[in-house]
Formats: C-alpha cells, structure tokens, sequence
C-alpha cells in the first residue's frame, strides 16, 4: 500500500507541494479502505456469534420443556438430555466462534490504525524531501548517512 501511495506521489513531483499532498491524501484514503475491506465483516461475525448461541440455547430449552409432557405426564429422559445438549452444544459454538473472531478483530483493527500512521508518517517525509524542506539523509541510520554525505 505504502508502494502505491509513493507512486502517486512521484507521479506528482514536480507539482506544488499543495497538489501533491492533496494527491497522497487521496491515496492514502484509497489504501485505507483496502486495508479495512474485511474488517467490518469479522467484526460482524465477533459481535453476533453469541447472539446466535444465545438463540441455539433458546432451541434446547424449548426442547427441554418439550420433554417434560405436560402436567400428569411422564416426562421421557432421552428428549431432556437431547434438549440440554442442544443448549450446551449451541452455546460452546457460539462462544468458540465468538472469542478468536473478536480476538482477530481487535488485532487487525490495531494493526491497520499501525499501518495507516506509518503511511501518513512516511508520505509526509516525501513530500518534504521533493520540495526541498528536509535532506534525504536526515532519516537514514548514521553508517548510511555518512555514505551518503561523501558523495
């Protein structure tokens, strides 16, 4: 992403430092809505599975209170445990689904914000090493920047 927003970049080197930051802005919103693609869809599924476990456990109770026949009734075992697993069975796999989906979302979501500060960081050292304001070796490790000062 980094790569594409240099690219508009240079295509804009000999514009005015105005021009060109407009054109990085534009890139850099276009990388970031690449990057947040999936985003909202794991983000939906983190926040739903326990609602859809809630809902299978729902299910078992009903069959639960199925089982038990009514009043006067015998109330047969085989339907009361089947209903109880039901319950327990949707409730685990809401949760199994829930947690390392949430886990992921909120890792990505901090890695893009990571990613997308970099970008701004890095496009504006550009902008200021085309329009004169900074030297290039100014951000370069020391063992660089003498290499680069004999030239």
């Amino acid at each position: 992403m980094l790569a594409r927003i240099f690219a508009v970049g240079l295509k804009n080197v000999r514009s005015s430092r105005e021009v060109m930051k407009e054109s990085l802005e534009e890139a850099g919103r276009v990388a970031v809505h690449e990057l947040e693609r999936f985003l909202t869809m794991l983000g939906t599924i983190a926040s739903l599975s326990p609602i859809m476990g809630l809902f299978g456990t729902v299910v078992g109770m009903i069959e639960i209170f199925g089982a038990s026949g009514g009043p006067g009734m015998s109330s047969n075992p085989q339907q009361l445990a089947h209903g109880i697993s039901v319950a327990l069975y949707n409730t685990a796999f809401g949760l199994i689904v829930a947690i390392p989906s949430m886990i992921f979302y909120r890792y990505y979501r901090a890695k893009v914000d990571d990613l997308v500060v970099e970008m701004e960081t890095q496009a504006v050292k550009l902008v200021e090493i085309v329009h004169g304001e900074k030297s290039i070796s100014h951000g370069l490790p020391p063992w660089l920047r003498s290499a680069t000062n004999r030239k």
